[in-house]
């Protein structure tokens, strides 16, 4: 007996270990942060920086080359030439400017001017020749002074070392400028002094109140010299400017070391002297460099290519740069009431780009950075507790108001449906329901519609879209939860996207008073759309690729829409959008709505496709050169991208624990997990010919799946690829393919106006329409109450009214949507003499007559606007009429470029030939204002007899030279609105 149930374990145990292959973990052949080039993004838009920091660090000490500019927005910028010192926070990869606090430069000499105006200045040339960078590590020789300058960091802490040219060691000076950039709110600094006749001293300290991106930022320094100094004060009595003198007869290399601290000088110094303390310059270096290798050691890949490697390593670096830790080393920190907070039961971290890195970055970090995540999402609920909402983009202590949805929301439902739940659940899923039940941005008409109307809120595609997402990811956390009615009301609000679905044009579109927005371009960047186009946003349904394939019309339309995307022309119009670029066709690798399309070819059962496309953006989007990002980087999450998609997977749909599989880039890799755990991927035969799939398994067993689950990976083992140069029959069956579907409590989509003009002369024919083929229709005309029609046939509406519709079906019924109508004299006609910008029509001619006023909100689709030229319109009342009181409109937001007219003038005329002057105003419109502001001009005459009312409005032209925009030659705007006669 005993020799039977030694054979049956015997059976059992080979039987369970015959699929497991042994393998042997990618082996690194060299230090990888000697892979790392910081250097990579620093040029065109990348806005990357490249000095030392650590993973996740408080302190960026960095060269700061550029003062201002789009791509000035990390402080340095490779083409540039001159640098104006080193400062100690910089934004990684962002599209606005900030940071760029406590500025040191070394110098022979004394100047407070910082060279910018072309007057002589502390500023200094430097090449690229000699400069290197490093994890953690960055050093320049400054050429006008001959001085090398050599950077390293702790956490939150930082030594400069500076070495003089021997003729200057009598002449070692430090000028710091806390005036540096951003607007100053208040600044100071003060020497240390032991006793009141001490004439040198070592330390200093003070603080950066400051205004730029975030409204209120807070920070302390402290700094200890190696060499005794004396400082000079700048003579301009506003300036924050201070230079030191450094008793170094020796000409010994000066050190300066410095602690930051968003809460006081204390907690600054404490951060110094616990981090670095008496360490040398080479020790703070050794360790810095210790712990980025340490943390890059998390993935090790094997490949003959060292540009790839490269890449990937630069990559996985820039995914560690942000989110920042926001804390002192003692646990205290700013919170997002700027009060003073202490923990030490989690790290508290800042700059949280939502929007871009929910989609990769955060779903990267559950894998290589589990314990984070959970420090992550204790900073989300501290945020919430302090600042009384979880944060869209956060940035030292400051709620930025930049960028759509509310993006922590699938941060945590993506890591709780993972099992990383070291916070407090019950509190995480409130603060998830407290951000979706909202009324502003949007959010009440999307509540209340099922999609926002365009004329409610700018960007209302974008925001219908990311907001349906966000909701489904609180569904099915909900369902986890077993909360079905929460899970019930939210897997309803994730099917929103129906209601922006054009079905005529297959594209996301505007609806403007529930019918499309027109004239509609896809190839319009306009502000239906977060710096996109539809193109780029029509795709944009991770939560239920299986009900978006059915609304385009099955599998071969999403496979002929998808073809389309990627080999459309590349041109955009409308507005010019700095984001969007990478591209290929409309594919748009340089912004993060694009970055989820080439894995769609997966749940269409086309696999080969999605390789192709993945390996073309991974071998020309990202190269190793300063320009080598092909948009910002976006503090890790273009980054993110390369490093998952080069392991071979992506994931699509951040929550549903699967990864769509792309084309590996890599010989091996090895993925060391926090639990122990190591999991590799081979790829036999890969190069940059075989890069379709020919088969997989994983642990030895074939793998025919399109797609890898999260726990497969967490569990370790072995992803093998075998490679071919032609697409096989991997992947291709259906049941293979990936899939989100949304299958329970079904909507109904709202139905919307197919045809028929809002404002009308004679009469309108009204056309209704639903996406959903199966609904009816049910509508009402003011004139008959609460008594709705089914909808049968076109309605014709003959005078002022409003139209009620809503649409009913076995899932239930549409949202009720009303559209008022209005009747315009159909003797009216208005004339334009300049063209008005498409993205700005207002509904085309006759705009200016339609009875609509437009709001404070310029995107809200109800301002005509006028780039660069005069408005001239001319209203034909179609007879002789007397004329009492002529008015317009104009909005004022000088922020968005739009200014008030320099001159608006009335004329009349009875034969629309001579025109006879009515009345003009001047207006002073570039006096700087930050407020938004709306001017009506009007003027009263006793009677006067007028067939045709012209007005002209006259344009600013180029934007004054206070303007962020005149550097760029930017021009103004005229936003008009409504011309009124009476």
């Amino acid at each position: 007996m005993r020799y039977l149930l030694t054979l049956l374990i015997a059976a059992v145990f080979i039987n369970s270990c015959k699929h497991v292959t042994e393998t042997t973990p990618a082996q690194k052949d060299q230090a990888l942060i000697n892979y790392v080039n910081p250097f990579i993004g620093t040029g065109g838009h990348g806005h990357t920086y490249p000095g030392a920091t650590m993973p996740f660090g408080m302190m960026q000490l960095s060269p700061d080359t550029r003062l201002d500019g789009w791509d000035g927005c990390s402080g340095y910028h490779y083409d540039d030439e001159y640098i104006y010192g080193f400062s100690h926070t910089h934004l990684s990869g962002t599209g606005v400017s900030d940071y760029g606090d406590i500025l040191l430069m070394p110098s022979n000499t004394i100047r407070f001017n910082n060279g910018a105006n072309g007057k002589k200045g502390y500023r200094d040339h430097f090449s690229h020749d000699n400069e290197i960078a490093q994890p953690g590590y960055y050093k320049v020789h400054l050429d006008s002074t001959n001085i090398d300058v050599e950077l390293t960091v702790s956490q939150r802490s930082g030594v400069h070392k500076y070495a003089f040219a021997k003729a200057d060691s009598l002449n070692n000076y430090l000028i710091i400028d806390l005036d540096h950039r951003d607007e100053v709110l208040s600044a100071s600094w003060e020497v240390i002094k032991e006793d009141d006749d001490q004439k040198l001293y070592t330390e200093m300290q003070g603080h950066r109140h400051s205004k730029a991106w975030a409204s209120k930022q807070l920070l302390y320094y402290y700094l200890k010299t190696s060499h005794p100094f004396k400082y000079i004060k700048d003579p301009q009595s506003k300036s924050n400017k201070v230079a030191l003198k450094f008793e170094n007869p020796s000409n010994e290399p000066v050190i300066i070391k410095i602690g930051i601290s968003a809460v006081d000088e204390k907690g600054a110094k404490q951060n110094l002297e616990t981090e670095i303390g008496d360490k040398t310059f080479e020790q703070v270096k050794a360790t810095a460099q210790s712990t980025w290798e340490k943390q890059l050691e998390k993935i090790i890949v094997e490949s003959e290519n060292t540009i790839y490697k490269t890449n990937f390593y630069t990559s996985l670096y820039h995914t560690m740069l942000a989110p920042n830790i926001y804390q002192d080393i003692d646990g205290r920190y700013r919170g997002m009431d700027l009060e003073i907070h202490q923990t030490t039961d989690f790290d508290y971290y800042s700059v949280f780009s939502l929007w871009d890195t929910y989609r990769a970055a955060h779903p990267l970090y559950t894998i290589i950075e589990e314990q984070r995540t959970n420090d992550f999402i204790n900073t989300f609920i501290a945020k919430y507790d302090e600042g009384g909402i979880m944060p869209i983009w956060d940035l030292s202590g400051n709620y930025t108001g930049c960028m759509i949805g509310y993006h922590a929301v699938p941060v945590i439902a993506d890591a709780y449906m993972k099992g990383i739940r070291d916070y407090d659940t019950d509190r995480a899923f409130e603060a998830m329901l407290h951000s979706a039940s909202q009324d502003k941005l949007g959010l009440d008409s999307y509540k209340k519609y099922g999609f926002i109307p365009t004329e409610m809120e700018a960007e209302s595609v974008s925001k219908t879209l990311e907001y349906a997402y966000d909701d489904w990811t609180i569904a099915i956390m909900a369902q986890e939860r077993g909360d079905e009615e929460s899970y019930k009301s939210f897997i309803q609000r994730a099917q929103n996207y129906k209601n922006v679905y054009d079905p005529k044009s297959g594209f996301m579109r505007g609806r403007m008073r529930n019918s499309w927005f027109s004239p509609f371009d896809p190839y319009e960047v306009n502000f239906n759309y977060t710096e996109a186009n539809s193109w780029q946003y029509s795709f944009y349904v991770p939560q239920d690729v299986s009900g978006f394939i059915d609304l385009v019309g099955g599998k071969k339309a999403m496979d002929k829409k998808l073809d389309a995307l990627f080999t459309a022309q590349q041109e955009t119009s409308g507005r010019h959008q700095q984001d969007i670029t990478g591209l290929i066709g409309q594919y748009a690798h340089g912004n993060e709505p694009s970055h989820h399309m080439a894995y769609l070819y997966n749940y269409i059962h086309k696999p080969w496709k999605t390789q192709k496309r993945v390996h073309e953006i991974l071998t020309t989007m990202y190269k190793d050169t300063p320009d080598g990002i092909s948009g910002n980087e976006d503090c890790g999450q273009m980054s993110a991208w390369y490093v998952l998609s080069s392991l071979g997977f992506y994931p699509v749909t951040p929550g549903s624990n699967t990864y769509a599989i792309g084309t590996p880039l890599f010989d091996k890799a090895t993925i060391y997990l926090e639990n122990g755990n190591n999991f590799t991927i081979e790829a036999s035969n890969v190069s940059d010919t075989n890069i379709h799939i020919k088969n997989a398994s994983i642990n030895g067993k074939a793998h025919p799946y399109s797609y890898i689950n999260h726990k497969d990976i967490m569990a370790g083992g072995l992803l093998q690829f075998d490679m071919s140069s032609t697409p096989g029959r991997w992947g291709k069956h259906p049941a293979h393919s990936p899939k989100t579907a949304i299958t329970e409590h079904l909507i109904v989509a709202a139905p919307f106006i197919a045809s028929g003009d809002i404002t009308f002369t004679e009469n309108t024919t009204v056309a209704l329409q639903s996406t959903d083929k199966d609904a009816e229709i049910y509508f009402a005309l003011k004139e008959d109450g609460e008594t709705f029609k089914r909808y049968r046939k076109p309605i014709i509406i003959t005078s002022d009214t409003e139209l009620r519709t809503y649409a009913i079906s076995r899932h239930g019924k549409s949202a009720t949507i009303a559209t008022p109508f209005h009747k315009i004299n159909d003797a009216y006609k208005v004339t334009l003499e300049t063209t008005y910008a498409n993205e700005y029509s207002a509904g085309g001619e006759n705009a200016l007559i339609d009875g609509i006023r437009g709001s404070k909100e310029y995107r809200s689709g109800t301002w005509q606007g006028y780039n660069n030229q005069n408005v001239v319109a001319t209203l034909d009342l179609g007879e002789v009429k007397n004329i009492n009181a002529i008015a317009t409109s104009f909005l004022q937001d000088q922020r968005s470029w739009i200014f008030y007219p320099t001159e608006v003038s009335f004329f009349t005329s009875v034969d629309g030939t001579t025109f006879t002057p009515y009345y003009s105003q001047d207006i002073d419109a570039t006096i700087e204002s930050e407020e938004t502001l709306i001017k009506t001009v009007a003027a009263s005459q006793d009677e006067k007899a007028a067939r045709y009312i012209k007005v002209i409005a006259k344009t600013v032209g180029n934007l004054p030279s206070w303007h962020l925009g005149h550097t760029y030659d930017g021009k103004s705007w005229i936003f008009i609105d409504e011309l009124i006669v009476k």
